[in-house]
């Protein structure tokens, strides 16, 4: 049994609530910048080329940053402009996008042309599986990569992917939340239902049934750790899954009924991240690093894992981050910040730790940290006597070594949406989501939650509305507003439940955790097509789907 059919997404906008801003003052051959920026240390060091300055005379700060998605991973004109500006007239300049002008003048995730061709046999085992993906950028540019989760998440002998790259006049197109995944498996998991329904198997069977623990390319490379048929097996099981019928043959009065399932996937990424820990005299322990919160909950989870280590309620924790005068941490992208960061933070502490033990003149191996105390055998000494009238210091940067070349680590979930398709005018409703996600240690469930339903949401927007359109004959975008480019509101969205497996990975990082805020958005809008496909019989294999794509099949369907 065999399948080819070609799938398309387009261009999307970050389209965050906080454009993009920077303040830039100089002192002399000195400039301190007030951004919005994921990635401090970037910024910096892009900056100082490109004003041909001294990088340690350029201080950056970005501590509280309201969204970017990818969209202020690299540094931008706005903070360019200020410090050009400022120099010249002398005075500190504010320079701010309005949001009209952030769909041209900033970056966007690129639209992209897909082609699938899945070989299987009769009892459902995929014998041959090949995507391509078409996409489009400036000169220079770099291929949306798209077909990069199809190498990892499915078993299969033969083989093949590739990533054409069409030069536009066009805004810069770059990274956006989960690139390359989020749009590949938009068509990757539709292809994987329209396979399953040719083979008269169950959608979720059938994605457990090629399930692989080892990468399918380097047979001889293993998953750290891989519990993706968990997450499908619990998520129809909670979702009630077996209540699912054949396309077009459930309905409620006007609403046809369908339920649709996606895989999720995202690789788990390691970046060097430092961090530098004081112990003050009055017991309270500092917190010092470059990372960024760009509302996934940094402080929080750093400020848990300083008091983790140093055995204190995390009161007597203060974190600071987002300051280039701090250690050089892995920054917020690519859902790496969370565990590299904590991972650099634990570090520190694992150095401040030592240096309390040598003053106390304890051994280190046999020393506990709890309850705002350090006790090695019957001698128990309070960390703020310990620290004494000098403060003590840990400072160390968490690298990885060998670690991503000898296990292949990634992230796995299962979404399940259920929709509601009105008989006579096509309009779509989701009526219910469940994520089940296969991310190692979650270090807080609660932010933790708050990054997947987030990602829900933009899922939800991909599927139906999220659409840049084109100038062709200007090169520009001409929805450049939020009412003309639709996200996902809370009127789109209902019941959201999030499951998170209870599991670690040892080999991911000293925290055994990965990211888990990309993974939420990862098959998402797949999920509601097949949802819909169920729903009405109709296959609509071109983003958004809109209503035009689904009214010419509803009244058979009906």
């Amino acid at each position: 049994m065999t399948l080819e059919e070609s799938y398309s997404t387009p261009d999307q906008s970050h389209a965050m609530m906080e454009p993009h801003a920077s303040i830039a003052v100089w002192d002399g051959d000195d400039l301190t910048l007030w951004t919005s920026s994921q990635m401090i240390d970037w910024w910096r060091s892009d900056l100082a080329t490109t004003l041909d300055v001294d990088k340690e005379r350029i201080h950056v700060m970005s501590p509280f940053i309201g969204g970017g998605f990818g969209g202020k991973l690299f540094l931008r004109a706005d903070a360019v402009l200020a410090a050009f500006a400022a120099k010249a007239v002398k005075r500190p300049v504010k320079v701010a996008l309005p949001r009209h002008l952030m769909m041209n003048n900033t970056t966007h995730r690129p639209a992209t042309v897909q082609r699938l061709r899945i070989g299987a046999e009769h009892d459902g085992k995929i014998t041959a599986i090949a995507h391509e993906s078409w996409s489009g950028d400036q000169k220079g540019g770099q291929p949306e990569a798209a077909v990069m989760q199809t190498r990892l998440l499915y078993a299969g002998k033969n083989r093949m992917t590739a990533m054409r790259l069409a030069t536009l006049d066009l805004p810069e197109g770059n990274a956006m939340r989960a690139p390359g995944e989020a749009p590949g498996l938009m068509a990757l998991e539709i292809a994987m239902d329209e396979m399953a329904e040719k083979l008269n198997i169950d959608p979720v069977e059938f994605r457990i049934l090629n399930d692989t623990q080892v990468d399918p390319e380097k047979v001889e490379r293993q998953f750290s750790h891989r519990n993706l048929n968990g997450c499908l097996k619990l998520g129809a099981e909670r979702f009630g899954w077996s209540a699912r019928g054949r396309p077009g043959s459930r309905r409620e009065g006007n609403w046809l009924i369908g339920m649709g399932v996606a895989t999720a996937f995202r690789n788990n990424i390691h970046l060097p991240s430092g961090a530098r820990v004081r112990l003050n005299a009055d017991g309270i322990v500092t917190v010092e690093t470059d990372m960024t919160d760009i509302g996934t909950g940094s402080y929080t989870i750093i400020a848990q894992t300083a008091a983790e280590m140093m055995g204190l309620t995390i009161d007597r924790v203060e974190v600071q981050l987002g300051d280039s005068r701090f250690p050089v941490s892995a920054g917020s992208g690519g859902q790496f910040g969370a565990n590299c960061s904590t991972s650099g933070v634990y570090a520190a502490c694992v150095k401040l730790r030592d240096a309390i033990s040598q003053k106390l003149g304890f051994n280190s191996e046999d020393t506990v940290f709890e309850n705002g105390q350090v006790r090695s055998g019957n001698r128990s000494v309070s960390l703020a006597d310990a620290a004494g009238s000098e403060r003590l210091v840990g400072e160390d940067t968490i690298e990885w070594g060998d670690v991503t070349e000898t296990q292949q680590q990634s992230t796995f979930g299962a979404h399940f949406v259920e929709v509601g398709v009105d008989v006579a005018t096509g309009e779509s409703r989701i009526r219910r989501m469940l994520a089940v996600c296969a991310a190692g240690r979650i270090l807080n469930p609660v932010t933790a939650r708050s990054q997947v339903i987030g990602a829900m949401t933009m899922g939800a927007g991909g599927a139906f509305s999220e659409e840049l359109a084109v100038d062709t004959r200007r090169g520009f975008f001409v929805n450049h507003d939020l009412a003309g480019y639709e996200v996902a509101v809370h009127a789109d969205i209902p019941h959201q439940e999030v499951i998170f497996m209870d599991e670690t990975d040892p080999m991911s990082s000293p925290m055994k955790a990965k990211g888990v805020g990309e993974l939420g958005l990862c098959g998402v809008s797949a999920a509601i097509a097949n949802a819909i496909f169920n729903a009405t019989g109709v296959r609509v294999r071109h983003y958004p789907i809109t209503l035009d794509k689904l009214l010419g099949g509803l009244p058979s369907a009906a």
